[in-house]
């Protein structure tokens, strides 16, 4: 995988998703049932809440990270209180999970993964990769991440200190990417095509190609 593919990265082959339903799948869908039988949703309250998350995008986590390159007042706000940050922008994270920033620098770098299941930040990125939710990608992001990071084309230098953050059904994560070297001069809306979801999972870093626009 290399990062001038932007947000497509299911394509790499050695982090798949298996393909098998888990146990919190069986789980979901056993609960759906449950549910509609007692008459407290109806299959409609469950696919118009389905298609509310399926609809998102990563523009909302490219929103925040572009305003936070170029405001560092808001940085330091997101980074404190990150949905009360969003709420300035026009994005409601009030009835999610927790949410925590993480900044990469020079000389720390962070990636994101779920190790139980796929839990992750879709008000923000829209549905995870199939590669995210995947057991290849959960074991290895812990065992190996620097190896996971070089199949999608980031080679870090030793130096800079790699943390795995895990994410829980109460805990979600965003990475705050670096900005492209020479954006100095990059509006913010363009800022923002630059940066991808993969960037914000930590597995990658925003678009340098693009940095000249």
């Amino acid at each position: 995988m290399s990062q001038g593919h932007g947000h497509g990265h299911d394509e790499h082959a050695p982090i798949r998703h298996d393909g098998h339903s888990s146990p919190l799948a069986r789980r979901a869908r056993a609960l759906e049932a449950l549910l509609t039988e007692k008459g407290v949703l109806t299959p409609a309250d469950i696919r118009s809440a389905i298609d509310a998350l399926v609809s998102r995008t990563p523009a909302d986590g490219a929103k925040l990270v572009a305003r936070a390159w170029v405001d560092p007042a808001f940085k330091a706000r997101l980074l404190a209180d990150p949905k009360a940050a969003a709420a300035e922008l026009g994005i409601d994270l009030t009835s999610y999970a927790r949410l925590g920033v993480v900044e990469n620098t020079d000389k720390v770098h962070h990636v994101v993964v779920c190790t139980l299941c796929s839990c992750y930040p879709r008000m923000l990125l829209g549905p995870p990769p199939a590669w995210y939710k995947s057991l290849n990608y959960r074991a290895r992001t812990v065992a190996d991440p620097r190896g996971v990071m070089r199949e999608f084309g980031l080679e870090l230098p030793p130096k800079v200190e790699v943390r795995v953050l895990d994410s829980t059904a109460d805990m979600r994560y965003l990475v705050l990417p670096r900005r492209p070297p020479g954006t100095e001069h990059v509006s913010e809306a363009e800022l923002r095509s630059l940066v991808t979801r993969d960037s914000m999972i930590g597995v990658s870093n925003p678009q340098p190609e693009r940095a000249h626009v």
